[in-house]
């Protein structure tokens, strides 16, 4: 019985200290950016969600619809959506936005990335774990409370 205990304990401890380091290189990663003007396709993992590609039905999340009428200047307002869900804005150049998220326990790093269509008046976003294999749905939650903050800014005006 005591045998068994410091087996699991050893098990515990080994499985902790692997999601520390899985963290810490989370962190030296970066954000994919674009591929031919496009949002980078998600790896063969469920832990990456993606609005450019409907064909990749496992990672495909829908495009956030510009309002025909919308008079806002979109970049500051994602920058600022962003900022009040707990995101780091890294850089932005013309419609493209790449920002991270940490996980609160061992700081993982998701990044998140948009890419605005103006020819289609669509919002595509791209959000990813840098590490692993599963993310618990995270970035698809993460998605969709982008996608309802942005959405109820459109209506606000």
């Amino acid at each position: 019985m005591k045998a068994a205990v410091i087996i699991m304990l050893g098990i515990t401890v080994a499985v902790i200290m692997l999601f520390f380091i899985l963290g810490m290189v989370s962190r030296s990663g970066e954000p994919p950016g674009l591929v031919g003007g496009m949002l980078s396709r998600c790896p063969d993992r469920p832990n990456c969600v993606c609005s450019e590609y409907a064909e990749d039905t496992a990672h495909h999340i829908l495009p956030v619809s510009i309002p025909p009428d919308n008079q806002q200047d979109i970049l500051p307002l994602l920058k600022s959506i962003i900022g009040e869900m707990g995101g780091t804005v890294l850089f932005e150049r013309e419609g493209y936005l790449a920002a991270t998220f940490n996980s609160v326990v061992f700081r993982f790093v998701d990044d998140l990335e948009i890419r605005i269509d103006t020819t289609r008046q669509l919002i595509h976003i791209r959000s990813g774990s840098r590490v692993g294999y599963s993310d618990g749905g995270v970035n698809t939650k993460r998605t969709e409370q982008l996608r309802t903050r942005i959405e109820a800014r459109f209506a606000a005006g």
